[in-house]
């Protein structure tokens, strides 16, 4: 079992137990937490405790996390749309509402179990059964270019280039209003959204260094077409830091409150451009993912 210890500082005093353990783990729902708090799992100065506690300044929280086992995760016959593959990596173009990899709600119809079927046991250990070949991922409304690794060798190589931010990721995006600027920097830190966990924000306690460059390619006469470039790539950064200006992406479900008038699924974002040195060879290698119908339709029919 996973065990947890945390002592309660002075900014978190009279949160409740619940909300204040959601805070601390982003990786943990707050309503499974209330689960453990129910099951007496969760103890404070060495004391199971009820879910309508306050923690108080110095209260040592202690609970542990049952072992769950994982799931088989199986191969699907899931047609790819390849745009770059040789015995090291492959490169996709994900089609709208694919998850990337299974999840809680999603253990089958995901990109990793199309790649299982596509490569067989010729990917990358390193995430475990549930991420075989995953190295990084976009988001599941998010199209485009993901890269996944057929090696323990291939994968430590594409992780490297991601953490110095060496790999190129150029997206297309649809936003809400004019952008009068040709380009521009967005530099804000991104972190958990401390009410709404499902969300990320700028600005917050523990925000990590988050910056996106932008340039426009078409204005409309409501919406900017635009690309962005990724020097950092935390999560929902584009969805997040364009919101944060003022111009949040059209169809963004989570991140815009405008009522849509296009029936989309999901924000009009779509990972272009991918490049990367290859691991084995070092050579540059850089695809390009066309725009979807739905993307390509919209570009041809919203007014100037």
């Amino acid at each position: 079992m996973d065990k947890f210890c945390f002592e309660i500082t002075e900014e978190l005093e009279n949160e409740r137990i619940d909300k204040c353990l959601s805070m601390l783990i982003d990786s943990l729902s707050r309503s499974f937490i209330q689960k453990l708090i129910k099951d007496e799992a969760v103890s404070v100065n060495g004391q199971p405790v009820k879910g309508s506690y306050k923690v108080k300044t110095d209260d040592i929280v202690e609970f542990a996390l049952p072992k769950i086992a994982e799931p088989d995760i199986a191969p699907e016959n899931i047609p790819l749309d390849i745009l770059y593959e040789d015995a090291d990596v492959i490169v996709v173009n994900k089609p709208k509402g694919m998850v990337v990899h299974p999840a809680p709600g999603h253990y089958s119809q995901t990109l990793v179990n199309a790649l299982m079927y596509h490569c067989g046991d010729e990917l990358s250990g390193i995430n475990g059964v549930m991420r075989p070949g995953i190295v990084h991922r976009i988001d599941m409304d998010t199209t485009g270019s993901i890269i996944a690794c057929k090696n323990d060798f291939a994968h430590n190589s594409i992780a490297l280039q991601l953490k110095e931010h060496t790999v190129v990721r150029r997206y297309h995006a649809i936003c809400h209003g004019v952008l009068k600027e040709d380009e521009g920097i967005i530099n804000q830190p991104i972190g958990r959204d401390p009410r709404e966990r499902k969300k990320m924000a700028v600005n917050v306690r523990n925000g990590k260094s988050a910056v996106t460059h932008y340039r426009v390619l078409k204005r409309f006469r409501e919406y900017t077409y635009i690309e962005c470039v990724l020097e950092t790539g935390r999560t929902h950064q584009i969805r997040v830091h364009m919101a944060s200006v003022g111009h949040p992406l059209l169809g963004d479900e989570v991140y815009c409150t405008r009522t849509g008038k296009f029936h989309l699924q999901g924000q009009t974002l779509h990972a272009k451009i991918l490049g990367f040195q290859h691991p084995r060879t070092n050579e540059y290698i850089e695809t390009d993912a066309p725009l979807p119908e739905y993307f390509e339709h919209l570009l041809n029919t919203l007014p100037l």
